[in-house]
């Protein structure tokens, strides 16, 4: 059970995570709310009996004292800190209720009450696990040890944990990296799939940057350490996970708010209900327990937990699949959301690349077939996306490119090989043309240049050093774009806005195929900023979905701002408030309506727990409620209410969420 006028289980559940909690796929009886209160169940179990039997007191006594102090010492010292600091702690009124109950000779009632109770702190403590557990186990991904390279050249392997800034680690072809740091020797393609989501490997030379747990393809890496392992970007966003599981939704924020005076107004409620009718001359023992039963009725306990669970089970659940959702009040918010503005690049299109212009140059001697074939030939060796794309459009064309000899890759660059007795060259216009004003040069970079001002790579093709065509590739929208954009119109009643930095003409032709009406291109990041804001002015609740990078100042000014698998971008861990860290554009509509799952079940959790404490309350003082049946209602509702939010940990809930 929650108590959030001290944080107390906030404390234990981080407490947990921190020292008892398994990294991945944590499971009830590994968390020690659990384990105490499964001890205090089994010791209520076997003291019940041997009560209700006959048995002697000595027999079941001390299996009921084992009761009250495996489920309550928790929570009665946490509610002492509370008190300590002039905070009342609704724990601590459940600790001394059951304490209460035991003093009038109910000692039964008072251990059912604390096995009901520590189960209720079982069930949030998981769900607050869970939480941590489900997004740590994506990005548990760094190498436990590194090579490490002394000033005398000398390797030496040790644990990533003592790695220092400064030092340097040899990262050899298919290692991963240890460390988040900057290449000062070096180059090759490195894997940022599980860290950014990025589809292609990215070149890395000297000076750039590279993150500990990416993946090293070819070539090999001399990195110089740049943060120490407690900072890479996996372990921020391990810790965000963990400040996210501890952060209040603002329906948690205002029943925190009303708690507080209502427990005070509870307990002088208490008071007056054992000391007025024993003024009027009842029984001491009937006015104590009458009064001991109030307390634990009117207690708000299933009110307190009707909001967490729900929003920290929607959260863990989302990191299973991949989004990082970065607090509880995000989670609530994403559900808020009635206006989409989309990014086109990295968002609408998934980064594969497809060959879409196939120019050969005139006097080259080669047709289209002609040029893709060399093409082909040369990058068939090739393991690097652009290099795949053009081997299936050749093969597309159903043509048979030649065997190539004397294949050579330079990582950012691109390929030479010796293709029927030519040295053929595929790669960047920048690197092969390399300022060449020789005619053939001239109109390949023509070309080029406008292949790419209509938001497309170009690639150019030499033969023996002389320029013969140009090759355009531009990215695959994603499949599910369509059906995407579909649903958060449905979601949000109204159609996504476009904004794009690229061009109108080509922003128009995506918008199309995915029945985008409002497009706005050409577009410097100020410019989103200001898209966003006028959307916002007009009352909408806008989510904004990019990139991470260029996309940052409008994640930033949106109401909720998502970035798409760029969870390696310092920028993105500051703004964005969700990351789709799998990249997967459907995951956006489907944490959406994750989202208001978990604040309609806040809604019905409210609802059950006011009808539960209402009645119960009512039944006390107008009639005669027996503890027990007060105690099962009261943490039976409670229970239930737990429950109930921990239903959306399942993997239904999310499948429901994404159809």
């Amino acid at each position: 059970m929650t108590s959030t006028l001290a944080s107390a289980p906030a404390d234990r559940a981080a407490s947990a995570r921190d020292t008892g909690t398994p990294r991945r796929g944590t499971r009830l009886l590994a968390l020690p709310e659990a384990r105490w209160a499964a001890f205090a169940a089994v010791c209520f179990l076997l003291a019940l009996p041997a009560q209700l039997t006959g048995a002697p007191a000595w027999a079941w006594g001390p299996l009921y004292a084992l009761t009250y102090a495996a489920g309550g010492w928790e929570p009665g010292l946490a509610g002492l800190r509370a008190l300590k600091e002039k905070t009342l702690d609704v724990d601590l009124l459940m600790v001394v209720a059951a304490l209460g109950a035991a003093a009038i000779g109910q000692v039964m009632d008072g251990a059912l009450l604390i096995v009901i109770f520590a189960t209720s702190g079982a069930l949030e403590a998981l769900a607050t696990a869970r939480t941590a557990d489900s997004v740590r186990g994506l990005l548990d991904l760094a190498p436990a040890t590194a090579t490490r390279v002394g000033a005398d050249g000398a390797e030496e392997t040790v644990p990533v944990e003592e790695l220092s800034v400064g030092d340097t680690i040899l990262v050899r072809p298919g290692e991963r990296i240890g460390a988040d740091g900057r290449v000062l020797d070096g180059a090759g393609e490195v894997d940022q799939a599980t860290i950014t989501g990025e589809p292609l490997p990215v070149a890395k030379e000297k000076g750039d940057e590279v993150y500990a747990g990416t993946l090293n393809g070819t070539g090999a890496l001399s990195v110089r350490v740049e943060r120490d392992a407690s900072d890479t970007v996996i372990a921020r966003i391990v810790r965000m996970v963990r400040e996210a599981s501890e952060t209040k939704a603002p329906t948690q924020l205002f029943i925190e708010k009303v708690e507080q005076r209502y427990s005070l107004g509870m307990v002088a409620v208490t008071l007056a209900v054992f000391l007025v009718p024993l003024a009027l001359g009842a029984n001491l023992t009937d006015s104590l327990l009458r009064a001991m039963t109030f307390m634990i009725v009117a207690s708000p306990c299933a009110v307190v937990l009707a909001t967490m669970p729900p929003l920290l089970s929607a959260i863990a659940n989302a990191g299973r699949h991949g989004v990082l959702v970065k607090s509880a009040v995000v989670m609530e918010r994403l559900g808020q959301i009635d206006a989409v503005a989309l990014d086109k690049t990295g968002t609408l299109t998934q980064g594969t690349p497809r060959v879409t212009d196939i120019l050969p140059l005139t006097g080259s001697g080669l047709d289209e077939d002609g040029l893709l074939v060399l093409a082909a030939a040369a990058e068939h060796p090739s393991e690097h996306p652009l290099g795949h794309a053009v081997v299936d459009a050749a093969h597309r064309r159903g043509l048979a490119p030649p065997t190539a000899e004397d294949f050579d890759s330079t990582p950012g660059v691109g390929v030479t090989a010796t293709v029927d007795g030519r040295v053929v060259a595929v790669g960047a216009p920048a690197r092969l043309l390399n300022g060449a004003t020789d005619a053939d040069s001239a109109r390949a970079s023509v070309l080029a240049g406008g292949l790419e001002d209509d938001g497309r790579t170009a690639v150019v093709v030499t033969v023996a050093g002389t320029p013969v065509g140009v090759l355009g590739v531009a990215d695959r929208l994603r499949p599910d774009a369509g059906a995407t954009v579909a649903s958060l119109t449905l979601l949000a009643g109204t159609a996504p806005m476009l904004l794009t930095g690229d061009n109108p003409r080509a922003a128009a032709r995506l918008a199309a195929e995915v029945g985008i009406g409002d497009v706005r291109a050409g577009l410097l990041p100020q410019h989103k900023v200001g898209a966003v804001r006028e959307l916002a002015d007009t009352g909408r609740k806008v989510m904004m979905v990019g990139d991470g990078v260029n996309d940052a100042p409008a994640l930033a000014a949106a109401h909720t701002g998502v970035a798409m698998g760029r969870a390696g971008s310092d920028l993105t861990l500051e703004t964005a408030d969700a990351v789709i860290v799998r990249d997967e554009l459907a995951a956006v509509p489907a944490v959406i309506s994750l989202s208001r799952r978990a604040r309609r079940l806040v809604a019905q959790n409210l609802v059950v727990a006011g009808v539960f404490i209402t009645g119960l309350a009512v039944w006390d003082l107008v009639g005669n409620l027996p503890l027990p049946l007060g105690v099962a209602g009261h943490e039976g509702s409670t229970v239930i209410v737990g429950l109930n939010g921990l239903r959306l940990l399942r993997e239904a809930a999310w499948k429901r969420a994404a159809g």
